[in-house]
């Protein structure tokens, strides 16, 4: 059977795991051949949590699975090794770049110290570490992949971002990095049209990564988020798995008609609804949109047992929930 993406290139950074991890899968399994990213392992969050899988298993994992990975270590928070990362690809594809997608994030663990404190509590750098990789190094990949991308006038730019850039989520310095993501895909989606080239918002749900399992554990996803644990335990019972994600990447990708979704935001699971696709387990995992789960985590419990789950926020009302006028 003919791989979807067969002969197609693809980079996917910060793929040592969670959400990148699971894209790279999807994405290789489809037949792209697929650059992945990750610090090396002296410098990630194995040092910190040593049970946390490296780069080297993704490439392994892909692997096994029948595909193609180019591990590179890259520190996203470094102009020059981004230069040094695009310059490898086009050398190394005769500047052919299909996919790219942003994922790479390094404030993981300056979370889990700031332990839900305000941003007067926190020092000023706290902005660096959330928004130097989570945001600032979007712009940078988007750029060299553009200018691959703009010349063969075909591509695909994927940013990751999350409901945090709607309404509060964790911390300042993270909503406001998610909301200029989203922005950022909008804008830059207006010049890439002409050239045939999509950009696109992508927001997870709740996902079921390798650091989100552990933090449960420890019930710390409670603390950082500020909501009870009763909460937080069934976010997780229902989280979609990282490879979720990969899955509605891979089927935009085989759109041909992606290009009407260019600078819009995208939900896995509106993606699913769309294309028709489950999860890896054959289930569909928790909807952001399902209006009682919106409720509940809001704090209106009792009014969310009232509401049929098959009743969903619409799209118009999200956009509402962001709305800053009065």
């Amino acid at each position: 059977m003919a791989l979807p993406l067969a002969g197609q290139y693809a980079l996917v950074t910060g793929a040592s795991r969670g959400i990148g991890r699971g894209i790279a899968l999807q994405l290789a399994q489809a037949g792209a051949t697929v650059y992945i990213t990750g610090r090396e392992p002296a410098k990630s969050d194995t040092t910190v949590e040593t049970t946390l899988p490296a780069l080297q298993q993704t490439a392994r994992d892909i692997e096994d699975r029948g595909g193609k990975a180019v591990a590179v270590y890259c520190d996203h928070s470094n102009d020059d090794d981004i230069k040094r990362l695009f310059d490898q690809i086009e050398n190394e594809t005769a500047g052919c770049l299909d996919i790219l997608v942003n994922n790479a994030y390094s404030a993981i663990q300056d979370f889990r110290k700031a332990s839900g404190a305000p941003f007067f509590e926190l020092e000023p750098e706290f902005w660096d570490s959330v928004n130097s990789v989570g945001l600032r190094n979007n712009y940078v990949c988007a750029v060299y992949a553009a200018r691959m991308m703009v010349k063969r006038k075909t591509g695909l730019i994927v940013n990751i971002s999350s409901a945090g850039g709607l309404q509060y989520v964790f911390n300042v310095a993270y909503g406001v990095g998610k909301c200029a993501v989203d922005r950022m895909s909008a804008d830059m989606a207006v010049e890439l049209k002409p050239y045939n080239v999509t950009c696109v918002t992508v927001w997870p749900g709740t996902v079921r990564t390798e650091m989100a399992q552990l933090m449960q554990q420890r019930d710390e996803i409670a603390t950082v988020l500020k909501i009870d644990k009763a909460l937080a335990d069934k976010q997780v019972a229902t989280a979609e798995s990282p490879e979720f994600s990969g899955l509605g990447i891979v089927a935009l990708a085989r759109d041909q008609r992606k290009l009407r979704k260019s600078g819009k935001i995208l939900l896995t699971y509106d993606l699913a609804r769309e294309y028709g696709f489950k999860d890896i387990d054959g289930k569909m995992p928790g909807d952001m949109r399902q209006l009682s789960t919106a409720l509940e985590f809001l704090g209106w419990k009792r009014l969310a047992g009232w509401i049929p789950g098959f009743i969903r926020v619409p799209l118009f009302g999200l956009h509402m929930a962001s709305y800053k006028f009065l």
